[in-house]
């Protein structure tokens, strides 16, 4: 049985403790990581994102996001 990307993203999450769209798209192929997410919240998952600042490699400023798996209380 296929795994959908959305059950691939939350395995990540589960196992790495977050994930980012570069890695969505080198590890698996899932282009649109926002989406996955935000259908990941509409079941019921509680997922927080952090937009980080960074440079590229020509050193110019960029920004990404990284989405964490929230802890149960």
């Amino acid at each position: 049985m296929k795994t959908t990307q959305c059950e691939r993203i939350l395995r990540h999450l589960t196992d790495f403790g977050s994930i980012t769209s570069l890695e969505a798209i080198t590890e698996y192929g899932i282009l649109r990581l926002a989406s996955r997410v935000n259908d990941l919240k509409r079941k019921g998952y509680a997922i927080s994102s952090e937009t980080k600042k960074d440079k590229n490699r020509y050193g110019e400023p960029i920004h990404y996001t990284v989405y964490r798996l929230k802890e149960a209380k």
